[in-house]
């Protein structure tokens, strides 16, 4: 029976407050890496993050802090990484511990740009990570549902099966039920295009599409995904499971989704970038965008709403239009 040891949490933001919160809830201690010495003093005086999730209160004595993230690697054994995929190299570029023995879990829905790579594929081929000792964390689960104490469903995707069983028994608790996949790649691609899609969702709201054609759009979505991983990573996977078609759902329709929240503005006319600066939270699927779409260069695999997102913000072609074109291709 593994044991994931001493936990430590790389990131700030509300998914790390979250899962932050479920794991002390079990632990009772972890390590939290933050890079600016200002947040944490706030975050000790206050007893809650001061910038996301400010509702969730801690115990101080259950947390050590640190902004050296080289001091939280050498003394904990599981690092959880939850930081935004744009900004993971800049992390890691600071690191001088070696993390080839480390339990690495991937709570980051992202692609690392440039590289192109779901984040358990940079760490194997780039800093030497056997993939056994990597693994992620997919929903469908919102931080706020989790701060609130709604009940949420964990998957943990892990090559091997005691260590995924090992982290599904530490997020396992009142409000958390977990299961265990051996589909990581699957798994961290399909967290990628989902916020895709819940993009286009968001276009289409703010366009006044109604609920018909947004079930429509969700299933075709789902179809888009469902080619893609087999593509990408052809094992035997069923895609109703809730790791896929679950966390597409519930990122596509919630209110709490920042990537639908984005997706909404740009239907009713805002540019990306006023966008981003109302919405002062990173929306991945913006990043993921540019990603899948440079990485399916290379597949071509028919990604109709990849491309119809792709064009609307990187292109700049009218959402009015390019959803129209989107309609025609539905059945």
């Amino acid at each position: 029976m593994f044991d994931c040891g001493k936990i430590a949490i790389i990131g700030g933001g509300s998914w790390a407050t979250a899962i932050a919160k479920i794991i002390v809830g079990t632990t009772h201690h972890i390590g939290w890496y933050m890079r600016r010495d200002d947040r944490i003093e706030d975050f000790k005086r206050l007893g809650h993050n001061p910038a996301y999730l400010t509702g969730v209160h801690f115990n101080m004595d259950e947390i050590y802090f640190s902004s050296d993230i080289n001091k939280i690697a050498q003394a904990y054994d599981t690092l959880v990484f939850v930081t935004p995929s744009p900004y993971l190299k800049n992390h890691l570029k600071k690191l001088k511990v070696s993390l080839r023995d480390k339990f690495l879990v991937m709570a980051i829905k992202g692609i690392v740009p440039d590289d192109n790579l779901v984040c358990s594929e940079y760490f194997h081929e780039m800093l030497d990570v056997p993939y056994d000792n990597l693994a992620c964390i997919g929903g469908p689960s919102h931080a706020e549902e989790v701060a609130l104490e709604r009940l949420s469903y964990l998957t943990v995707g892990c090559s091997d099966t005691d260590k995924a069983e090992g982290m599904a028994r530490v997020l396992s608790g009142r409000f958390i039920k977990t299961k265990t996949s051996g589909d990581v790649i699957g798994i961290e691609y399909s967290s990628v295009l989902k916020n895709v899609y819940a993009i286009a969702a968001g276009i289409c709201t703010g366009l006044k599409y109604g609920d018909n054609f947004q079930a429509v759009l969700m299933a075709n979505a789902l179809q888009e995904m469902a080619r893609f991983l087999q593509c990408v990573h052809p094992i035997e996977r069923h895609m109703e499971d809730s790791v896929y078609i679950g966390d597409l759902l519930v990122t596509g329709y919630s209110n709490f989704s920042r990537n639908r929240t984005f997706g909404t503005m740009i239907g009713k006319g805002y540019s990306v970038k006023s966008a981003q600066i109302e919405m002062e939270m990173i929306a991945e699927g913006y990043f993921g965008t540019k990603c899948m779409k440079e990485i399916n260069k290379h597949l071509h695999v028919n990604m109709p709403i990849l491309d119809a997102v792709y064009n609307i913000l990187y292109e700049r072609i009218a959402p009015q239009v390019e959803i129209k074109l989107l309609t025609d291709s539905f059945r």
